[in-house]
């Protein structure tokens, strides 16, 4: 029977979804298992990596029903925020990307465009056309009847529950905090929001006010404690300039550091506007040290970082230096500028740190050389400037020239010295981010300060509670935890409001909506009665509502009913026993999950474990949907199957490692599973009849396969209970091919004893593998039990048919067909007659004392040396030690003893039948006492010799 991916796929999805299959209930009787995943951002279609994300929580859903636990996977749509309004706006205004992207990557009919053009319609085209059609698609084991958006009546009430509860907590505060700003939009923005810079952070720079006459030209740096080493500054001549009134006082900018100061809450009035060129050639005045700095002009200068304006410390920055070697080499330049080159030939560098790390009093040369950087634009001239930045900062000692802070290490002192030339007026700040930063709508985002409501993650005993948290949880990968710690150390407040967009008003402020990752940290608990709240009238589910529901009838004075029934479904659920989540999440989303649930529920409640998954890649890169790089699950499904899409996901690395999607690997692996199923084919029609264990008689070589099972059943749980599904499904699939590989070739398979045997290999395998390939294993399961695989239907080891014994008997007749063939292969002969030989009893005599002593060979040699017969065999006995005790430390001890129990002649005999088989000759088995042959010698306990005529 051929191999019909799709129609068979088809059948199931219809069954599961007509019977409502994966419909869960509170059962007081069962375990409860429940798992979740980042709901989707309906923003755009539906890509490979994300058939990854919930393709994985569904392994560990379906996994665990098969241990008979009662398990709830959720689902639902997070459209809060203005990702999805900006997609609309580019729609509406035609943009040409945006259309590319609709039409060409997502398939986007031109006669249902009109319908995306409310955020809404948006989202639901999506959702419907390719988010939900492909879980469904995917198998995705689902409760489809707990889904909801996140501008719902209903949830919204629960959001506002969530807020007025943390206010009171007096988790959140109200003040000026820097914030990511969408200039078109004019709103702040987070990560979801960005199309560029989601790792951007913020980065608060010293601005050092040099002065030329009245006005001020501050100058931006990360590293105030250099102020005493500038020598010089430069300026983009050809850059717009602004002089402006900031606060009071007169200053040189840039344009666009003139915009950046206003939305950073500074007072600013533009009085003339000029190029750069006005301040080539003059002379500034450091504030500190009174000196006079030549401004120099320099094209390099990016007038859109912060002030536009960049003062020179050449003996401490690597890119300082090559400027100003650059600038005194560039006689021409300077004259045009009316610059005298003497003048910059003038120009020397100032020490101001002592670093032991360098030799050189200028660690900037040093670090120069010592990277063999030749010009400004050598990209090696980053790594240099990087290198003396840390070391100067974790060892570097100010000199004598900084009075009370001379002989300080910077790292103790930088804060502190910026603060007190801060405090006498000689040093300013503001906020710039460390990479450009492009929201979805593509509108700039610049860093503002807003009057804002902001969560205060900096909140030490908020800091405890997420550290005992993590303390408690179980992280995958390890190093998920430390991550997670790392993260809550240097989190701070978090703004949770903007001005406009999708999703809950904040409840006190009507003019605010609480922003996308602040409203999605406890929904969680949500999905536990959200199918049952549909039947609660909005204008009821007030603060005492949700009060009840998740404190209890002591938490009001007048508990209402409804939610204390609703109450104990979400105690029976809660807490989360398995989150699954993307790495790039931890640093946000995950954390602040973790956050919210310390405040919010008590300690029971808490999460009790978190998966992080790596990315997808296609062909060798990472996918991006503008630029149509991607690989849609619709037409994945349909080309290959929906079980080999989740296989080569699932299969190809553990869920936290990158998988690189390759359509060469992809087919191959349809093939695979076609082949599988056609094997299967013939192993369901041959088992007729020999269903019932008394009814055959098992030879050595069924129960060396069924041994080999268990060990398979043992290792794939184990895989599983640790969320490895790459190393569960090479388990049940590609390591036991190998051994049924081997039976093949080993036995008649038209006995009783086979049939059965295969028909429990792949009852079993079946079972292995239907988390991960649903589709095919139920199917084939039904076809061979009658039965598709049900709940409670995880295999168990059967301790009846391991051995270790007949394991290690049948790896000796592995290993010996392997010497057989390596022999031939070497001799590159055809030999009729294959003799086998196997080792003399005083050979056995020394294994046995090997086993007895150890592996001490001096100890060994000195058993050995009792025996007056072995004694005379002198260095045949030494060197046949020498080779056991190698031997023997390879083995585990269960193998070891195993062996003990072994006649290695009759194994070989038995053997002997399938060995002429393999090689088309005749073989036999001779005892090294019993022949004169000279290859007899070379026989070692458990490693014949072998003669080939």
């Amino acid at each position: 029977m051929t191999y019909e991916p799709r129609e068979i796929e088809r059948k199931w999805q219809d069954r599961w979804e007509d019977g409502g299959r994966y419909h869960a209930e509170p059962d007081p009787d069962e375990d409860a298992t429940f798992v979740t995943v980042p709901y989707p951002y309906p923003s755009g279609g539906m890509h490979i990596g994300h058939a990854r994300t919930y393709t994985v929580p569904d392994v560990y859903a379906r996994y665990r029903r098969l241990q008979g636990d009662n398990v709830l996977f959720p689902i639902a749509w997070h459209v809060t925020g203005t990702p999805i309004v900006g997609a609309v706006n580019r729609l509406q205004k035609r943009e040409e990307e945006q259309m590319s992207v609709l039409r060409d990557t997502y398939d986007v009919p031109e006669s249902e465009l009109e319908q995306l053009e409310t955020p809404m319609g948006f989202a639901r085209y999506f959702i419907e056309n390719h988010y939900k059609q492909n879980m469904k698609s995917l198998g995705l084991s689902i409760d489809w009847r707990r889904e909801f958006t996140t501008n719902d009546e209903r949830y919204s009430k629960f959001i506002t529950w969530q807020y007025e509860t943390l206010r009171d907590h007096g988790r959140l505060e109200k003040g000026l905090h820097p914030v990511k700003y969408c200039t078109d939009e004019e709103n702040p923005v987070t990560t979801h929001d960005l199309l560029e810079g989601e790792e951007a952070e913020f980065q608060e720079y010293t601005l050092v006010k040099f002065r030329h006459g009245d006005t001020v030209v501050p100058m931006a740096t990360l590293r105030p404690e250099t102020v005493r080493g500038v020598t010089n500054a430069y300026i983009d001549p050809d850059a717009d300039y602004v002089e402006a009134e900031v606060d009071g006082e007169t200053w040189l900018v840039s344009d666009e550091a003139a915009e950046k100061l206003v939305l950073q809450q500074r007072d600013v009035q533009i009085r003339d506007r000029f190029t750069g060129e006005a301040l080539v050639g003059e002379r500034v005045t450091n504030p500190v040290t009174g000196e006079d700095v030549l401004v120099l002009p320099a094209s390099f200068v990016d007038a859109d970082n912060a002030t536009g304006v960049v003062m020179s410390v050449p003996a401490h920055s690597p890119d300082d230096w090559m400027a100003l070697q650059e600038a005194k080499a560039d006689d021409e330049r300077m004259r045009e500028y009316g610059i005298d080159p003497a003048e910059v030939d003038e120009i020397q560098p100032k020490a101001i740190i002592d670093v032991d790390a360098y030799d050189d009093p200028f660690p900037a040369r040093a670090a120069v050389e010592e990277h063999g950087i030749e010009s400004g634009d050598d990209p090696g001239l980053e790594d240099a400037t990087q290198e003396v930045y840390n070391r100067e900062f974790h060892a570097g000692e100010l000199k004598e020239m900084y009075d009370e802070y001379a002989g300080a290490v910077v790292e103790d002192v930088r804060d502190e010295l910026a603060e007190h030339f801060r405090a006498s007026g000689d040093f300013d700040s503001m906020y710039e981010f460390s990479e450009e930063v492009v929201c979805r709508c593509g509108g700039d985002v610049e860093v503002a300060k807003q009057d804002t409501w902001f969560l205060t993650y900096s909140d030490d005993d908020w800091k405890e509670l997420a550290h005992d948290a993590i303390s408690e949880l179980e992280a995958r990968p390890d190093s998920a935890g430390d991550q997670l710690d790392h993260t809550v150390d240097w989190l701070n407040e978090w703004p949770c409001i903007r001005n406009f967009g999708l999703g809950t008003n904040l409840p006190w402020d009507d003019d605010f909506v609480i922003e996308p990752l602040s409203d999605s940290t406890v929904y969680m608990s949500y999905y536990t009665i959200a199918h049952r709240l549909q039947d609660v009238p909005p204008e009821e589910m007030d603060r005492e509502f949700f009060d009840t529901l998740f404190y209890g009838e002591d938490a009001v004075d007048d508990p209402d009913e409804t939610a204390l029934d609703l109450r104990e479904e979400w105690d029976y659920w809660y807490p989360v026993d398995q989150r699954v989540s993307g790495n790039d999440l931890i640093s946000n989303h995950l954390t602040f999950y973790l956050f919210h649930h310390t405040d919010l529920f008590e300690e029971a409640k808490w999460p009790e474990g978190i998966t992080v998954m790596g990315m997808v890649l296609l062909e060798g890169d990472a996918m991006s949907s503008s630029k149509g790089h991607v690989v849609l699950p619709t037409e994945a499904i349909e080309e290959y199957g929906a079980d080999t899409v989740r296989f080569v996901l699932l299969n190809s690395a553990e869920p936290w490692q990158d998988v690189d999607w390759r359509d060469d690997e992809v087919g191959t692996t349809q093939d695979q599973l076609a082949r599988f199923y056609e094997r299967a084919q013939d192993v369901i029609e041959s088992a007729e009849g020999v269903e019932d264990r008394e009814d055959v008689e098992l030879k050595r070589i069924d129960r060396w396969l069924l041994s080999k099972l268990q060990s398979t059943i043992r290792d794939a749980t184990d895989a599983m209970d640790e969320f490895q599904t790459r190393a569960a499904s090479q388990e049940a699939f590609y390591h036991f091919e190998e051994h049924l590989t081997w039976y093949r070739k080993r036995t008649e398979l038209d006995r009783d004893g086979a049939r059965w045997t295969l028909r429990e290999v792949l009852r079993t395998r079946l079972r292995l593998l239907a988390p991960i390939v649903p589709f095919l294993a139920n199917e084939l399961h039904e076809q061979l039990t009658g039965e598709p695989v049900g709940q409670d239907d995880w295999p168990t080891a059967d301790t009846e048919f391991e051995s270790e014994r007949v394991e290690v008997e049948e790896q000796l007749v592995e290993s010996l067909t392997d010497d057989i063939r390596e022999v031939i292969d070497v001799t590159d002969t055809d030999p009729d007659q294959i003799t086998v030989y196997t080792p003399a009893p005083w050979k056995q005599t020394v294994y046995e004392t090997v086993r007895e002593t150890g592996t001490d060979v001096g100890a060994v040699m000195g058993n050995v040396m009792q025996h007056e017969s072995l004694r005379e065999k002198g260095d045949a006995v030494n060197d046949l030690v020498q080779d056991l005790v190698a031997d023997v430390r390879e083995r585990s001890d269960d193998e070891l003893a195993a062996l003990d129990e072994v006649d290695e002649r009759e194994v070989y005999e038995n053997a002997a039948g399938f060995l002429a088989r393999q090689f088309d000759a005749s073989v036999d088995v001779v005892p090294e006492t019993e022949t004169d042959a000279e290859r007899a010698s070379r026989a070692v306990p458990f490693r014949p010799a072998i003669e080939l005529e």
